[in-house]
């Protein structure tokens, strides 16, 4: 047995975690909430009796995250299943009240790459809440997509990003103010 009043630092070393958790405050998990609205990301090539066509499927995002073992909670909304090119101002509305409506302060967009930058620019009003909108350039379904990188780089920005709208594509992260697109490649490049 020890005497705690000779030794007192073999009792505080054995009690450090317990009294360390005790004085700090409680820090629950993350909470993301992955918006699904379509796009390439959520491509799939099913095989039909007509022939092959591309559908969009269930949210890539669950299979991405099944994956792995996130160190956040999240939840998946299905909203919409569209190729960006038919997104309406009615379905950008619907984004937008998603997202303001939501309990969470930490949301991730999957949506086609072809109007991308026009969602976020109408998602930008929407105060105390970081958004990130991403996509892929090939189904999540092809081996060589670009979804899982994307979607690693969106959840990567939401630990550090407080408020704003951004865009994670090509393992960069933009302000939705300052994002443009290469017209030669597609790809998303800064604005100055």
């Amino acid at each position: 047995m020890y005497d705690f009043k000779m030794y007192p630092f073999i009792f505080w070393h054995r009690n450090f975690n317990v009294y360390f958790r005790k004085k700090q405050s409680i820090n629950l998990p993350m909470k993301i909430l992955f918006i699904q609205t379509g796009g390439t990301i959520d491509k799939d090539y099913p095989k039909t009796k007509h022939g092959f066509a591309f559908e969009i499927t269930e949210p890539a995002v669950s299979r991405i995250l099944s994956r792995v073992s996130p160190g956040f909670q999240f939840e998946i909304l299905t909203l919409l299943r569209k190729d960006s090119m038919y997104l309406t101002n009615e379905d950008r509305c619907e984004i937008y009240k998603s997202c303001n409506e939501a309990e969470t302060d930490k949301i991730v967009i999957t949506h086609g790459t072809d109007t991308m930058i026009e969602t976020a620019e109408i998602l930008s009003d929407i105060k105390g809440k970081a958004i990130v909108l991403t996509g892929a350039f090939r189904p999540e379904r092809f081996k060589n997509s670009d979804a899982d990188f994307n979607i690693g780089v969106a959840v990567g920005a939401l630990n550090v990003l407080s408020e704003g709208v951004y865009i994670a594509m090509n393992g960069r992260v933009y302000p939705h103010n300052k994002v443009g697109r290469d017209s030669a490649t597609g790809e998303f490049i800064e604005l100055k």
